[in-house]
């Protein structure tokens, strides 16, 4: 097929994006980087990643398929502020025939501490149809190589989180249920 690519030889593990600003205008009342703006930077550093498996913004026009996200976890640990300057790593967790699961970290770019992290899974989908499709054979091929580089890393702490309020102790019950209120 003319739109097959060779599988890569080489990726960095983890992925790391170009060094990324963080833009005046996307401060928000508190005096630093909104939550959505959070996620345009790992938005960006996905593109970059996935672009060299052959899933960048060319792929839509030349192979009329895409990826879209599924379900995202993101968790927010260090303020960013105006002008600061920031790397995203990206690691390939799993893939199969239609699904991608990868995990990302917003990095400060010259003191590497983690301002954000984020976990995704996210399908591979038919542009003309909009339903979730199989990647293409060299797509898939790619996947395996960057998975293959990826999986030497170290499995990421913040990867597969819930969110909730802890209860370990008997007077965490409710301050209804507490005070003697009936059901």
């Amino acid at each position: 097929m003319a739109h097959e690519r060779p599988a890569s030889v080489f990726f960095f593990a983890p992925f790391v994006s170009s060094t990324m600003g963080v833009e005046p205008a996307w401060i928000d009342y508190n005096g630093h980087l909104n939550m959505a703006y959070y996620h345009v930077l790992f938005d960006r550093a996905v593109d970059e990643a996935f672009g060299i498996v052959g899933l960048g913004p060319d792929y839509v026009v030349e192979r009329r398929a895409t990826f879209f996200a599924a379900e995202v976890h993101v968790r927010y640990r260090r303020e960013l502020t105006a002008d600061d300057r920031v790397r995203v790593t990206l690691q390939l967790i799993d893939f199969d025939e239609k699904r991608l699961h990868f995990y990302s970290e917003i990095r400060h770019a010259q003191e590497g501490w983690v301002a954000a992290s984020s976990e995704n899974m996210a399908l591979h989908v038919n542009a003309a149809t909009r339903r979730v499709s199989p990647f293409p054979q060299d797509i898939a091929a790619n996947l395996a190589v960057m998975k293959g580089c990826h999986a030497r890393l170290p499995r990421p702490d913040d990867l597969g989180r819930v969110i909730g309020i802890p209860r370990s102790r008997p007077h965490d019950e409710p301050v209804a249920r507490m005070a003697g209120a009936r059901a």
